[in-house]
């Protein structure tokens, strides 16, 4: 492996689990490539990526082409064997694919063309699947996908280039001034939401604030400028310390909660270096 001496440990912790779930490669026997979380085959190739190993090192390169295998024509992809193809499917293995260097592979150019047809009217993206019944706020999207989404998309020539992506930003831009829970998923914007976390995977203020900067749009937006106010907070002696960590990462050095994490940090700062030269709104 070829990974920063100080997160070497952490990458043979990730390797260690690679049979977990029955199969190689974080995948069950029956080619399941989101069970386990953290540590699927999506999630432990986007931690892997995220402490620095080389996308062709071998065995993420093995990871890459076993999340290939689960790729449709239509530019979804099926992560198990059976039961509907949701958009949260999609744009999770978009986005991982992306971090592992796969943004100008033609599949997922037919992927980002099949998610800008899907998008909904508000401009994020939303699956039909009604967990918690069909009250007026499941008429909205997701935002959480919609935020993984961009994360995806930010990767692509379309970023800062397609209104179809600008109203996604502003769907979230709202979600900060209305923080209720919307969409079939009931994503809100509360307590948890606001507290340090990390890995940049889900949604919370974190993940929200670093995917959003990387779009002109939200850049220059007063909402941005608020939540980001909100990140700078967070800042302990000029690092971010988590305050919320997933419990299955326990044993991982560089997301260690109450812990200041310098990987973290670096995406803090890269933040803050993306707004350099660009105006931002103020926060008031």
């Amino acid at each position: 492996m070829v990974a920063a001496p100080e997160v070497d440990e952490d990458v043979g912790r990730i390797l260690a689990r690679r049979f977990d779930n029955g199969a190689d490669l974080w995948a069950t026997p029956d080619r399941r490539l989101a069970k386990g979380g953290a540590f699927s085959t999506l999630g432990a190739a986007r931690l892997l990526a995220e402490l620095g190993v080389d996308p062709a090192d071998t065995v993420l390169m093995a990871a890459t082409e076993l999340i290939w295998s689960a790729w449709r024509p239509d530019g979804r992809f099926r992560l198990a064997p059976a039961g509907a193809i949701y958009p949260c499917h999609t744009v999770h293995t978009a986005a991982t694919l992306a971090h592992l260097g796969q943004a100008d592979d033609s599949r997922l150019t037919e992927t980002f063309e099949h998610l800008l047809a899907i998008q909904f009217a508000d401009g994020g993206w939303r699956c039909n699947k009604f967990s918690y019944g069909h009250g007026p706020e499941t008429e909205y999207s997701n935002p959480g996908p919609t935020l993984i989404a961009l994360d995806a998309f930010r990767f692509t020539e379309r970023a800062n280039n397609c209104a179809a992506l600008d109203q996604a930003v502003e769907f979230l831009l709202a979600h900060w001034v209305s923080r209720s829970p919307l969409g079939p998923c009931h994503y809100g914007i509360g307590t948890l939401f606001m507290q340090a976390s990390y890995p940049l995977a889900d949604y919370h203020l974190f993940s929200w604030v670093q995917v959003l900067s990387h779009y002109e749009r939200a850049r220059t937006d007063p909402r941005f400028a608020q939540a980001l106010a909100a990140l700078d907070a967070k800042l302990v002696d000029g690092q971010i310390v988590l305050e919320r960590v997933n419990p299955s990462m326990a044993g991982l050095h560089f997301c260690k909660k109450g812990r200041p994490s310098e990987l973290a940090t670096r995406h803090y700062h890269a933040i803050h270096t993306r707004l350099i030269g660009k105006p931002t709104a103020s926060a008031h």
